[in-house]
This record gives C-alpha cells, structure tokens and sequence, in this order.
C-alpha cells in the first residue's frame, strides 16, 4: 500500500486565501522503501511535523518540515548490521500546473503528502551504509586493510622467490617485451 493513500491532504481552503498554513502532525505506517544497502523496515512508523502554507500565487503551495522514521542497513566494511533514525528536512512546491519537474502537482484540491514523504526517505537513506567513520572491516587483525607490500607475508602471498603460478590465458603477455 502506498503513503500517499494515508497522507491525501484536502487543500481548497489554503488555496482560496493567500499567507493561509495548516500544520500537519502525524504518525504514518510505511512500507519497505530500499535503496543499496539500506532500508526504512516495512511497518516502520515515520513522525511527520509540516507546515503547508498558501503563497502569493492562489495555485502554489509550500510544505517544509520535518519527517523522521527509523532505516536499518549493513556495515560496508564490517558487514555487521546498524540502524538509527533518518531526519530529513522538507522543502517542496506544490502548484496546479507545475512547469518545472521540480514542483509537485496538485490533484484537484488536495496534496499527496505521501509521495512526498516517501520520495525525502528514499533519497536520505545512505547508499553505502557505514557503522563508524573508524571501521576497519570484520577482523583487522586477521585482515588489515593495508597495501600489499606493508602486508605481512601471511596476507601478502608468496615471497618474491617462490614462483608463481601463472594463468595459461595470459602466457602471450610472458613474451612481450618492452624497449627501454
């Protein structure tokens, strides 16, 4: 089910008289929006505080606020799993006739809070989700993440003298030579 069926918000009595606002406070039941590695969980509650205000124009409106609901994820690094609370702030434009991609459209008179919400949600949850800013991975002390040449020799490979094996699809390369 979509947000917007729980946030259709009738707006003619905005319209009708400009510098007019409503407050919109509001708990609303999402469902599971995912991007990457990260999610806000099916069910999630999200906390809406918005203003929608009429402007000048009798057929513009402005919304800014506030919506908070919980995302989850998995560490980039470590793999392990984290979650918190994304707050993002709203600042949109909804019109009857929208020239600009940027400006929502009205229906008639009323405002799809929903897709709106679920829109800021979608593009505040972090892509490549990280636990710490100091996170080494799942076991730096097995696997540290250092450049192969400071590696110790059990991380590292074989040493210099041990040969290789090399991948017979690439034995051409042996004979190339380059003139210094």
């Amino acid at each position: 089910m979509s947000p917007g069926r729980d946030l259709r918000l009738g707006v003619g009595d905005l319209l009708s008289r400009s510098g007019t606002r409503r407050e919109v406070i509001r708990e609303l039941t999402m469902p599971e929006l995912e991007v990457s590695g990260s999610s806000v969980p099916a069910g999630a509650t999200a906390r809406l505080d918005l203003v929608v205000e009429s402007t000048a124009d009798p057929s513009t409106l402005a919304v800014t606020g506030t919506v908070v609901a919980p995302w989850q994820g998995t560490c980039r690094r470590c793999i392990e799993p984290i979650e918190g609370d994304l707050e993002v702030e709203l600042h949109e434009i909804v019109a009857r006739d929208p020239l600009d991609e940027e400006v929502w459209a009205l229906d008639g008179e009323e405002i799809d809070l929903g897709s709106m919400v679920r829109e800021a949600l979608l593009l505040a949850l972090p892509l490549a989700p990280l636990c710490s800013d100091d996170c080494r991975g799942p076991a730096p002390e097995q696997f540290p993440a250092v450049p192969a040449e400071d590696a110790p020799a059990s991380v590292a490979g074989p040493p210099d003298d041990e040969p290789r094996l090399a991948d017979p699809r690439w034995a051409a390369l042996d004979e190339l030579r380059f003139d210094d």
